[in-house]
């Protein structure tokens, strides 16, 4: 146990130090309602809970067990909600995300933490200040609940709207990196929704019961304030979802552009090459008929066709002169020089 403390007409009774010793205070003075908070319990404290205010089975062992999606369960005169705080961590521009369970019954509030989020010691500070909120029972701390942990949304949502600046930023600058991180800022938008949504029917479902459980006029103003700002957060993250769609949609433009570009450079040095590869190769045919001739001629045997003839150099010049002139008419038509 994090914290105990019996209020009574929003003013606080007593702050026992273990849960048998609550249970005994709030006994001792009738009408008052004991707020119970819990940091990761131990199961024996949690069946101690439900003895002692006889909460539902189900809603004891998803509150062992964690991992609940956000809800609301009304078992007879009790409520069962499960809450998905959320927190921007800075320095690793990351979102955490805490689940937090809160049973609320005629006379008695339990909190059940499984995170550090939401820091429930600040809420208890705040209503402790406002004996008005504290005196309308329960419900005024579970309002003060979700409204702390809608508030908690606000940063998040800053957070991540600077996240989704610098990844247009990356975008347009090429950082090979960025589509790692579109993916993984898409996945904790997604987290997010799935953590703010179910709370605009868990306020629905309370606002349902107003007149049914007699909810003064006041404390529905204070939940249709808290639903709004549900709805503002949710509306911010669905445009997060769509702008994140849309980057990815451009980064994969920019890439493929850029692919084009580099394959159209080594298009274009590669036919640069095969261009010098047919100049050197035309030279070389062209120089290569000279070397044949003479090559031919100069092997020493003493019987050959022309060797002593006097006319026999000129014409091996000549047919050197005009095998390389025929070549060089040949690959300058080609285009190959």
């Amino acid at each position: 146990m994090v914290d105990a403390g019996v209020y009574r007409d929003g003013r606080l009774l007593d702050r026992p130090h273990d849960l048998p010793a609550t249970y005994a205070c709030l006994r001792e003075h009738r009408g008052a309602m004991a707020w119970i908070g819990l940091y990761r319990p131990d199961p024996a404290e949690i069946v101690s809970l439900a003895e002692e205010f006889d909460l539902h089975e189900l809603a004891v062992e998803d509150a062992i067990q964690a991992h609940q999606r956000p809800k609301l369960e009304r078992y007879g005169s009790t409520l069962f909600v499960v809450l998905h705080a959320a927190r921007y961590v800075d320095a690793a521009e990351q979102v955490e995300f805490g689940e937090l369970h809160v049973f609320v019954g005629p006379d008695f509030v339990v909190t059940v933490r499984h995170a550090q989020s939401p820091d429930l010691a600040d809420v208890r500070r705040r209503v402790a200040q406002d004996v008005d909120l504290l005196a309308r029972g329960p419900e005024a701390v579970l309002y003060a609940i979700l409204d702390a942990v809608v508030d908690g949304y606000g940063p998040v949502v800053a957070g991540l709207e600077n996240d989704i600046d610098e990844i247009e930023s990356e975008v347009f600058r090429g950082d090979p990196a960025v589509s790692r991180r579109i993916y993984e800022l898409s996945r904790e938008v997604v987290d997010f929704q799935r953590a703010v949504r179910p709370l605009g029917a868990i306020l629905a479902a309370l606002s349902a019961g107003f007149t049914k459980y007699g909810v003064d006029e006041e404390q529905r103003k204070y939940l249709r304030d808290v639903a709004d700002h549900v709805t503002e957060v949710d509306e911010r993250v669905e445009s997060f979802r769509a702008a994140l769609r849309d980057i990815l949609t451009v980064n994969a433009t920019l890439v493929a552009q850029r692919q084009n570009e580099e394959m159209k450079a080594l298009s274009e040095a590669s036919n640069a090459q095969n261009e010098e590869v047919k100049k050197i190769s035309a030279w070389a045919a062209i120089l290569f008929a000279p070397t044949l001739v003479g090559t031919v001629y100069g092997m020493n045997f003493d019987h050959m066709p022309e060797l002593h003839w006097a006319l026999g150099y000129p014409a091996a010049l000549a047919a050197m002169g005009a095998v390389s002139v025929a070549l060089y008419l040949v690959f300058r038509h080609r285009r190959w020089i």
